[in-house]
């Protein structure tokens, strides 16, 4: 007998032993089902052994069950992974004993290295066989691993978009699970942009480039977007255009014909509405008529769209039991739900509801309060017998689902010091329609604050921040007060307002709360610095710098300076500016907001100087002489104090300010029309200003919610009242007025916050108005103080009179509102004495960091100015829409950018050019 060598001859020396041996045969080929594809084979070392060897191979397995020892383990077939790994993971050990036949060590083996889905093929054969030893080998076939894959007939945003998402990585096994997940990603992404009818095909290619690698293709056929063409509704009483209104995500499709397309299959309609009957319907016509007669010819879903997607379609559905339950239908369901394809690809929506019975509320009584009686809770509570029952409603009004301003039941309660109070709500009785509730409270004790920490605050002083809480040791707890204080730091704008975090710890063994007040800083400091030459100017720029949060006390430690001595919530600011031999200004302010440290109490002192020169005589036109220019000059003082008040309650407050202002005027002119002397010399300005405003909104630079009005009158002393100051030289040497200003903001919120910024569509409302009188009649409308309507202020040199810039987005300043009765446009009297402003913006943030503040906007303005109460008319105001972005950035303050049309400029053969205007702000906006 030959000596064998290899598997292949051992292969085929076991077949010619078969042959010679039937009972063998017999014995041996049940025992290699059983081993699963476990083929063995005895190997000789010697040919003078073959015959004992065959006969005690065909003992092995002819003989009654005898244990063998494995003398040695090898592998075969494995290219990467390790062979001990391979023998650890097969559990065959050097030293175990084997019966043959009957043992399952090799049946085991097998399964477990086939578990991994890392081979092709695993087999173990006997090798060598000395005595009651054997020698063992696992061959094994390893799969391919992965060289590349790619994707075809798609976009590359596409493929950018599904590499991650299949879970393939170069150089990993690739086995029919992972081509198959990597299918289920691939139809999952293309089923969430509403594409259905997706077919991917998969090729394998050998990869040259890597030894036993292959790339695989993906060949993706799209198809068309699945959209809703038709949703209709049946077991339905209530109106089916109210039960697709709350379908947020799954909308029909637009529709715009003359002949619709007939009902055909699972969804034809058993409640046409026709247009006659549209006719006979009694009473006054409703919209949802008209568009329900209207929509197999029209239908309008433009701002909207119509792809079908399953998983928003199952909420959508969610929202639909929802709405039942809130008007009472609280055993309402969607108890099937069909969809089927037109001819066009698209989806017929057809959902069958069972609506139950509507219920209603019935006797609700309480149980358990001793703070408050039952008439006062049943009061807040506003729900009536006889209310159609809405559970949500219920639990809302309890407080349950956190409701805004307090205005719930536990409210009530927590802001008295109930913290531990809670609610239970039970069905006492159900009779035909009605349910009878008991709510049970457990008021608990009155808890108290005791330890308030404060986290985060690296450079403003723990102090400044103590005062402005409303969490005070010893006081009891308020869920107001803890709101309250959350608004209060947010309004001194040194914290990310989304990022003040309250953590409240209740201690119900003392009936004591601990609070940990966590703050993120923020730079608030503003820097100013812009430079530029310009032609004939020369040398222009701004510089200037504002600390909103420094300390003056430590003004001269040097410690203390690190850049500056910041920390005690002061402001301060310089500002200087220049425009070469033109205009320049310098401006200092001071603001201590807590005057005494005690209260709310603030002092704020300005002073300033403004010199704007004429480089044209503005009266014979001509060049003036170097260095003696015309001008007009401004220097002056103010000093003011604030106070918060508690009545009607503690958002409003009271300033009051007093003012100085000196004006210089040489060879310039104010008024030429009615003051054509006055061109030289100067007037005075003394003026008392008395403001009340109540502030509620929740951040200063992204109000979501509250209001600011403000109501202003700023006076002079009525120097007419005195002398004939109408017939002196210069009327104006001391001037007299008496301003009312009116302003209003409203924030309102449209949405739900989300994200971890708690971003939410906000709506502006705004409405300002201003007036400005005379004392006496003898005496014009003083030219100083008015009111200038018309782009941002950037470009403004009467604000050197004191003017208030009333800004109109999509409008230069303008003047006269009828050019006929105002026909010198150029003259300063031409602004206005009084105006009226309308204001609707639409705002969403896209950024609310800490970094940078920005959102976007659209508007809607109406402004007009006017000369004397008998130009007055409300009705006529210049209209402007338009887009615009704002950027609050830590150190640049305020960057605005306003694109307007306006509305009311049209002329003959204008261009969009002509009524259009690009509106840039910095620092500040204008009213």
């Amino acid at each position: 007998m030959p000596l064998i060598k290899s598997r292949s001859k051992a292969k085929k020396y076991k077949k010619e032993l078969m042959q010679h041996s039937k009972a063998f045969k017999y014995l041996v080929l049940p025992f290699v089902a059983l081993l699963l594809h476990t083929v063995v084979v005895a190997q000789v070392d010697s040919t003078d052994n073959v015959t004992s060897v065959q006969a005690d191979m065909v003992n092995m397995f002819s003989q009654k069950p005898k244990k063998y020892k494995i003398a040695s383990i090898k592998t075969t077939g494995n290219h990467y992974f390790d062979e001990t790994l391979l023998i650890s993971i097969s559990s065959l050990n050097v030293g175990d004993e084997i019966t043959i036949p009957g043992g399952d060590n090799f049946a085991r083996a097998i399964n477990k290295l086939w578990a991994q889905s890392y081979f092709s093929d695993v087999a173990v054969y006997i090798t060598k066989l000395v005595g009651n030893d054997i020698s063992v080998e696992i061959a094994v076939t390893e799969r391919p691993r992965l060289g590349k894959f790619d994707f075809e007939n798609v976009s590359k945003s596409d493929k950018d978009d599904l590499k991650p998402k299949v879970g393939l990585i170069a150089g990993h096994i690739v086995t029919e699970n992972t081509i198959r997940t990597a299918k289920e990603a691939i139809l999952k992404y293309y089923a969430e942009k509403s594409y259905y009818n997706v077919n991917v095909d998969v090729r394998q290619q050998k990869d040259s480039t890597l030894g036993n690698a292959v790339l695989l293709i993906f060949n993706i056929d799209k198809g068309n977007k699945v959209k809703v063409e038709n949703i209709t509704f049946s077991g339905n009483t209530v109106e089916e255009s109210r039960l697709k209104k709350q379908m947020k995500e799954t909308k029909e499709n637009s529709r715009l014909t003359l002949f619709p397309p007939a009902d055909t299959g699972l969804f034809v309609s058993t409640k046409k509405y026709t247009f006659e009957d549209y006719l006979k319907e009694r009473g006054y016509l409703t919209f949802s008529r008209t568009m329900k007669v209207l929509n197999p010819y029209f239908r309008f879903h433009y701002f909207s769209s119509s792809k079908f997607n399953e998983a928003k379609y199952a909420e959508d559905k969610e929202k639909i039991i929802d709405y039942y339950n809130s008007i009472g239908y609280r055993d309402a369901a969607v108890v099937g739900d069909y969809k089927q394809p037109n001819m066009a690809g698209n989806l017929n929506i057809h959902i069958k509801v069972s609506e139950g019975r509507q219920y209603r509320f019935g006797d609700i009584t309480w149980k358990g309060n001793t703070k408050y009686p039952d008439s006062l809770l049943t009061l807040i509570l506003g729900i009536k017998k006889g209310d159609i029952y809405n559970l949500e409603l219920l639990n809302k009004r309890l407080g349950k689902g956190g409701a805004p301003e307090g205005s719930d039941v536990s409210s009530l309660y927590m802001d008295d010091g109930y913290l531990f109070f809670h609610t239970e709500v039970t069905e006492t009785a159900v009779y035909n329609d009605t349910i009878n509730f008991e709510i049970k409270l457990t008021e608990g004790p009155q808890a108290v604050w005791k330890n308030v920490k404060i986290v985060g605050n690296d450079k403003t002083k723990e102090y400044v921040i103590r005062r402005e809480l409303r969490t005070l040791p010893g006081e009891k707890f308020s869920r107001t007060d803890l709101m309250r204080s959350v608004r209060e730091l947010s309004q001194l704008n040194y914290f990310n307002a989304e990022k003040i975090n309250p953590q409240v710890v209740p201690n119900p063994d003392d009936g004591t709360v601990d609070v940990t007040w966590q703050l993120e800083e923020k730079s608030s400091d503003q820097l100013e610095l812009s430079a530029g030459w310009g032609g004939n100017i020369g040398l222009t720029g701004t510089l200037g710098v504002s600390f909103n949060n420094f300390s003056a006390k430590n003004l001269f430690k040097k410690k203390a300076w690190d850049p500056l001595p910041m920390g005690d919530g002061q402001k301060l600011s310089v500002r200087f500016q220049s425009n070469g031999t033109a205009f320049r200004s310098y401006n200092f302010s001071f603001t201590e907001p807590w005057l005494g440290g005690k209260k709310r109490n603030s002092l704020t002192y300005s002073i300033y100087d403004t010199k704007f020169s004429n480089k044209t005589n503005p009266v014979t036109g001509t060049a003036a002489l170097s260095g003696n220019p015309s001008y007009i000059r401004t220097s002056g003082t103010s000093v003011g104090i604030g106070r918060q008040l508690k009545w009607p309650d503690d958002y409003f407050s009271m300033s009051t300010t007093l003012s100085y202002t000196i004006y210089t005027l040489k060879d310039y002119y104010i008024d030429r029309i009615n003051l054509p002397g006055f061109n030289n010399g100067s007037s005075n300005n003394f003026n008392f200003k008395l403001a009340v405003q109540r502030s509620s909104i929740n951040n200063p630079q992204f109000p979501a919610s509250g209001s600011n009005i403000m109501m202003s009158v700023q006076v002079t002393p009525p120097y007419s009242m005195f002398s004939n100051v109408a017939q002196s030289s210069n009327p104006y040497q001391w001037i007299e007025y008496h301003k009312w200003r009116f302003n209003s903001e409203f924030y309102l919120p449209l949405t739900n916050p989300v994200g971890e910024d708690h971003k939410q569509l906000v709506m502006k409302v705004a409405a300002k108005y201003g007036y400005l009188g005379r004392y006496s009649p003898t005496l014009q409308i003083s030219p100083f103080e008015r009111f200038q309507v018309g782009d941002a202020g950037l470009s403004n040199q009467f604000a050197l009179l004191g003017y208030d810039i009333i800004s109109q987005r999509g409008y230069p300043v303008y003047q006269s509102s009828d050019p006929t009765k105002n026909p010198d446009q150029s003259s300063a009297t031409q602004y206005f004495t009084m105006f009226n402003k309308y204001v609707l913006e639409m705002r969403y943030p896209l950024s609310l960091s800490a970094g940078s503040t920005i959102y976007g906007l659209t508007f809607f303005e109406a402004a007009n100015g006017w000369y004397s109460i008998k130009d007055y008319n409300p009705f006529k105001l210049r209209r402007s829409v338009g887009v615009g972005m704002r950027f609050y950035l830590p150190m640049f303050g305020l960057l605005g950018f306003d694109y307007g049309l306006g509305l009311d400029r049209y002329t003959p053969g204008a261009t969009l050019k002509d009524i259009s205007r690009f509106t840039f702000m910095l620092g500040i906006e204008p009213e």
